[in-house]
């Protein structure tokens, strides 16, 4: 395995490696906005703030919700996707060359990490428990890897992590094995979000 360029050798074979950029955005935010607060219940003032620290957007395209992550200087590495169409299957993708330690998070101020699978799982979750939400951290791992939460306790002095992963079979099995992995360094309080996103 090397990287050359843009390519990425593996085993005598060339696969090119995708760069990174977010999609462009729309104009305004009028599909994210009635999706996330009128069709899913989230908290209007919570999907305001991320859009003003541009963590969140609608893409142009597609009027998908951009749920954008950032590295410690607040440069745009990772992007998930997200249909705000309420009415067949939903459409949730990575955009191309986002690095995953990099995914959706916030970064608070009072030493606490909430943790959660899907963005959205992570906007219900401050819907619900909205009083000073914006002093703790929070990562969605766009999935159920460790990475995007070894990177938040990199990046910040993190003393507490709550494991808000589904709870279905693949959720509880990622809170284990990240409890296994974090207790050492941090104090890790499972806590089982019943939220499907």
């Amino acid at each position: 395995l090397s990287l050359v360029g843009s390519e990425m050798c593996i085993r005598d074979r060339q696969v090119e490696v995708k760069s990174f950029a977010l999609p462009p955005a729309s104009k305004n935010m009028h599909r994210v906005f009635a999706y996330l607060c009128k069709t899913r219940g989230i908290d209007h003032d919570a999907v305001s703030a991320l859009a003003k620290a541009h963590l969140l957007y609608e893409d142009a395209e597609y009027h998908n919700a951009v749920f954008v992550g950032v590295d410690s200087d607040g440069i745009a590495r990772h992007a998930h996707k997200r249909s705000t169409n309420s009415e067949g299957k939903s459409f949730r993708q990575n955009v191309e060359g986002s690095d995953p330690k990099h995914s959706f998070n916030y970064t608070g101020t009072d030493g606490s990490l909430y943790v959660f699978e899907a963005p959205i799982d992570l906007l219900s979750y401050i819907s619900m428990y909205p009083s000073d939400w914006q002093s703790h951290s929070y990562v969605a791992c766009c999935g159920t890897s460790i990475q995007p939460v070894l990177e938040q306790l990199r990046r910040q002095d993190i003393d507490s992590v709550y494991l808000c992963l589904d709870n279905d079979s693949a959720g509880q099995k990622a809170a284990q094995r990240m409890e296994a992995e974090l207790s050492e360094r941090v104090e890790v309080r499972a806590h089982a979000a019943d939220i499907q996103g």
